[in-house]
């Protein structure tokens, strides 16, 4: 397979200052991991929107991760009351789209990954 073929990859879905620990737990392998019925964000981890920066972060004790729309619309919605159904459900009306289950699922793989949902 010559350069020009190689699968691209698809956007990033944040902007951050990635500490050694993130890096480690960003570099796992496994490509599926099993989700919570309703996730909720990790008690390391506060979200909120930034002014500044005009976006919404994760805040945690070594520094921040700067989200992009999609990803803050996801997380702000795990709160351990919502099923991941209706996550799916809410952004769809929010997006005015349909059969964005699978990237909504794809984006909590990777936030469990990260340790930002539990």
């Amino acid at each position: 397979m010559n350069a020009s073929s190689a699968p691209t990859s698809s956007p990033s879905l944040v902007t951050e200052t990635e500490t050694p620990a993130m890096h480690a737990a960003s570099t796992n392998t496994s490509s599926e991991v099993a989700l919570p019925e309703r996730p909720k964000l990790s008690r390391l981890y506060r979200l909120q929107y930034e002014q500044v920066q005009t976006a919404w972060v994760l805040l945690y004790p070594e520094g921040m991760v700067q989200l992009n729309q999609s990803s803050a619309e996801i997380l702000r919605r795990c709160n351990g009351e919502r099923s991941i159904e209706t996550i799916v459900a809410d952004l769809e009306i929010l997006f005015a789209t349909q059969g964005i289950a699978p990237q909504v699922r794809a984006m909590l793989q990777e936030s469990m990954r990260r340790g930002w949902i539990a």
